[in-house]
């Protein structure tokens, strides 16, 4: 049977722009529309202007920035929008990455040479041309005054390879290179995740399609470990002023938070970061709205996406009001203004809270780990022992990489559409799961969370998945974090440490805290095939069975951000 797919080229142009084909310095031409304020013809009125530079088709539905335009040129900004290099109308070679930071400077210099603009730009957007924002940066052209990066990373190469660490292959990530990265059109196929090799699935498409991707080539089988910002790392650069916008729910929220948290923390920098943080996922959909009706689905209800965007576009224009026109005073800009999930909205000087706390809660009573929910103990207090090994406990379970633990969504950037309940998982017996008591309190997250663990296993490599979860009084499972880390057998001597990322979230009385460890989580992730050998070219797989250990000499534990739940204010007196 013959392999199908669909092409997707560019889509018709914005009635309300005007294209141009904006000449780089090495001749190419990058397809740019221009959205301007109203103004009378023929007046010479200039404008600071927002740049967004993307990959994804400038006049697609998917980015509705025809839209997005009205809420910037109502407020005097011009909008331009640019397809990168390779990319739908744009010339060029089909590579990201590497010719950002050049094509950055060049788009914004050619701005600042036309007459409608008073030489002052910003940049917006999200994921990866919130990268593109940082890539400009990095080429420091003088005329860039600001950027609000959302739900991204200032180098693309620290989500899917985190300094310092191994982690198993996300399959949903290194994917989307074969979609949207083999020449100016993106492409939508299915892959049968389960196959092996799996990398012949990606062989079969690029075959059809008559071309492939270079950088998924330079992801898999193997990473080649080459940076996506290759030249000067935008944090060495001159600061300018930032907006980290993320999402609680975003799939890459760790590396987000973590470009944030070191910025926040370096001289120079520090002055001008700024965060907001919702509690909404990479496509933007919120918590308090999951699962996603279809009345609510922005991506395909135009009243919809109509209630969305001002929330969405708003808290960029207020921060280019500061530091584009400069017609608003920076003390106007809260440092932080975050959601909680199931909470509300709050500002802070400092993320996370100054009034913020760590709580560690220890996994205990190992014999329930795989029984029903709510499972083993999260236990507030650690086991101390007076002799050392006395109180040192183990549990088992196995990964079969022929029978991983579902994913239960197959696209994660858009996990609250779906938000699906993880209790059938939690019931697996391939699943470890430990919860705290039931609250009788409500106990409010804020800031980071991270899990170290003490495990072994009987393959040569293995993968352990850690998701901190919402056990509500239902028995439904909901997810609040998650982290993942590959480890190989011969480090398993030392503690391994599961960075989970941040969050701002609320567990409601009668809820409880609760921990999931697992094998595998397919198909987001290529399972571990228990053999040692590369999860992209595996033929056959082999289970394995892995041990946690805790207690005396052990201590896994599970680390939590609390901030204090604010008092209600007492009820006025009747007649009062």
């Amino acid at each position: 049977m013959p392999f199908t797919f669909e092409r997707i080229g560019a889509a018709p142009l914005a009635e309300n722009a005007r294209q141009y084909m904006a000449r780089m310095r090495d001749g190419v031409r990058l397809a740019t529309d221009v959205y301007l304020p109203a103004h009378r013809q023929g007046d010479d009125t200039a404008f600071p202007a927002v740049l967004v530079r993307l990959p994804y088709d400038k006049n697609s539905r998917y980015v509705y920035f025809d839209r997005i335009a009205r809420l910037f040129t109502a407020r005097g900004y011009a909008v331009v929008v640019q397809d990168v290099r390779g990319k739908f109308r744009s010339g060029g070679s089909t590579l990201p990455f590497l010719r950002e930071s050049q094509d950055g400077y060049e788009a914004i210099d050619w701005i600042v040479n036309q007459a409608w603009s008073d030489g002052r730009v910003g940049m917006f957007g999200d994921s990866y041309y919130g990268f593109t924002q940082w890539a400009a940066v990095a080429a420091q052209h003088p005329a860039l005054r600001a950027i609000v990066p959302r739900v991204t990373a200032a180098d693309f190469t620290t989500i899917w390879q985190p300094a310092g660490q191994n982690v198993p292959v996300w399959l949903e990530g290194v994917e989307y290179f074969a979609h949207h990265w083999v020449d100016n059109d993106s492409y939508e196929y299915r892959i049968d995740r389960s196959a092996r090799p799996v990398i012949e699935q990606y062989e079969e498409a690029f075959r059809a399609i008559g071309a492939r991707s270079l950088w998924f080539d330079l992801l898999a089988p193997r990473q080649t470990g080459l940076s996506t910002q290759p030249g000067l790392h935008p944090f060495d650069a001159r600061p300018v002023p930032v907006l980290h916008c993320v999402g609680w729910f975003d799939n890459i929220v760790t590396a987000h938070m973590r470009d944030y948290m070191e910025l926040a923390s370096r001289p120079g920098w520090d002055a001008v970061q700024y965060l907001w943080a919702g509690a909404v996922d990479h496509e933007n959909y919120r918590l308090a709205q999951a699962p996603i009706r279809d009345e609510d689905d922005h991506n395909t209800n135009e009243d919809a996406l109509a209630r969305m965007l001002p929330d969405y576009a708003n808290p960029a224009i207020d921060f280019f009001d500061v530091f584009l026109k400069g017609i608003r005073p920076v003390s106007s800009l809260s440092k932080v203004t975050w959601e909680l999930g199931h909470g509300d909205w709050r500002t802070s000087s400092a993320w996370p809270p100054p009034e913020s706390t760590e709580l560690t809660y220890w996994l205990t009573d190992l014999a329930r780990a795989t029984g029903p929910l709510p499972g083993a103990l999260l236990a507030d207090v650690p086991d101390v022992p007076d002799v050392p090994g006395e109180h040192e406990q183990a549990t088992q379970w196995t990964h079969d990489p022929d029978a991983p633990v579902p994913s239960l969504v197959e696209d994660s950037f858009a996990y609250l559409h779906s938000y699906p309940d993880l209790a059938p998982v939690a019931a697996r017996d391939d699943v470890l799961v430990f919860s705290a008591p039931v609250l009788t309190e409500p106990l409010d997250l804020a800031g980071p969370v991270a899990v170290d663990l003490h495990v072994t296993g009987t393959a040569p490599e293995f993968d352990v998945f850690a998701k901190v979860v919402d056990l509500g009084p239902d028995g439904r499972v909901h997810q609040i974090a998650r982290g993942q880390v590959a480890v190989r057998a011969a480090d398993t001597a030392d503690e391994i440490h599961l960075d989970l990322g941040h969050t701002g979230y609320r567990l409601r009385p009668g809820h409880r805290l609760a921990l999931l460890v697992t094998g595998s989580d397919h198909p987001l992730f290529l399972p571990a095939p228990g053999t040692g050998e590369n999860p992209w070219t595996a033929l056959t797989a082999k289970p394995s069975t892995q041990t946690l250990h805790t207690g005396g000499a052990c201590p896994s534990r599970l680390t939590v951000t609390v901030t204090p739940t604010p008092t209600p204010a007492p009820a006025p007196a009747p007649g009062a």
